[in-house]
């Protein structure tokens, strides 16, 4: 009997492409070159299955040329790559790989914080150019994190992770707003106060995003929420690229209207807008947040769990548009 073929669309670690042979003809693209979108329709062909990142772009236009698929497998948490409706309407699940790296993110966006508020990367940079020769009272003179306002600004699992290093091991005082209100144990166990976003911008000397990306939530953050924010404060992505107004962060950066941010994710990305590399009081990652061993392992291992289980037993473990289950 012939397996079902899938696509692998990026590389993938060996034991997890190992694994998916066992059930299916993969055709893998362990060089991980980056697709244009024709070439990974033209690759998608004839294919029931694909594992997929968050940079493959999956659509109406893609899906139509590709009848035969039956199920993307995305290796992220986040989905923005995916046309939910298109993939609905034409009986392809979609599925992504929650809670595996909700702790690993939630130490990264605490990292980028303190990386941010302590001006770490622009002293490193100094050090590296020999510009180190004494002392001053006031060099790389940042603001402190422990013990003020901590705002968090969507709070599911990666913002309670962070509300409980920051409330539990620094002091700090959270604050954070969600599109539904946390249940009183939940906000108790994070130590975490339920605001309005005004008063979230007003009063946050450290704001951390944490909010998926949808159509509702472009732009969240742009030069009007950026003018409420304290001139102290610092504001941190770790969400999706487009969540926040790149241009006009980069201008409030450089007019000191607020302290410095702290970006591993960007509009547009892997390109960065240009005006944000200019300016000095911004630390840059190249969406890094999930990247441990570890914890991008067991990303890869539950897209395919997810593959194996709904293309051999109907039974995928984490269905997004869980309606296609029940027309196939």
């Amino acid at each position: 009997m012939n397996k079902p073929k899938i696509l692998v669309a990026r590389a993938v670690f060996p034991e997890t492409l190992a694994r998916l042979q066992q059930h299916f003809d993969v055709e893998a693209n362990q060089a991980d070159e980056p697709w244009s979108a024709a070439r990974l329709t033209d690759k998608l062909k004839g294919k029931v299955g694909a594992l997929t990142t968050g940079s493959d772009r999956i659509d109406d236009t893609v899906l139509a040329a590709c009848p035969s698929l039956r199920i993307c497998a995305n290796m992220a948490v986040g989905y923005n790559n995916f046309d939910i409706n298109a993939m609905t309407a034409r009986g392809v699940l979609a599925t992504n790989a929650p809670d595996v790296l909700t702790e690993t993110t939630a130490d990264f966006g605490f990292a980028l914080l303190m990386a941010t508020a302590r001006r770490m990367t622009e002293s490193e940079h100094f050090l590296r150019a020999g510009h180190w020769t004494t002392w001053r009272y006031d060099m790389f003179a940042g603001v402190d994190v422990h013990g003020t306002t901590l705002g968090i600004l969507g709070m599911g699992r990666i913002g309670q992770g962070i509300a409980k290093r920051g409330a539990h091991g620094f002091g700090m005082k959270v604050i954070y707003h969600n599109r539904s209100r946390l249940e009183p144990a939940l906000e108790a166990e994070c130590a975490a106060r339920y605001v309005g976003k005004e008063e979230l911008l007003r009063h946050a000397d450290h704001l951390v995003l944490v909010l998926p990306y949808s159509a509702a939530s472009h732009h969240s953050i742009g030069a009007a929420e950026l003018a409420r924010m304290k001139p102290t404060a610092t504001l941190i992505n770790i969400a999706r690229g487009g969540i926040v107004d790149d241009a006009a962060l980069a201008l409030a950066l450089r007019e000191r209207r607020i302290a410095a941010a702290g970006l591993d994710v960007f509009e547009g990305e892997p390109r960065v807008h240009p005006d944000l590399l200019t300016v000095p009081n911004v630390v840059l990652t190249p969406h890094i947040a999930s990247a441990t061993i570890p914890t991008r392992l067991a990303m890869a291992n539950l897209a395919a769990d997810n593959l194996i289980g709904f293309l051999t037993q109907k039974k995928p473990l984490t269905p997004l548009n869980i309606e296609v289950l029940a027309t196939k």
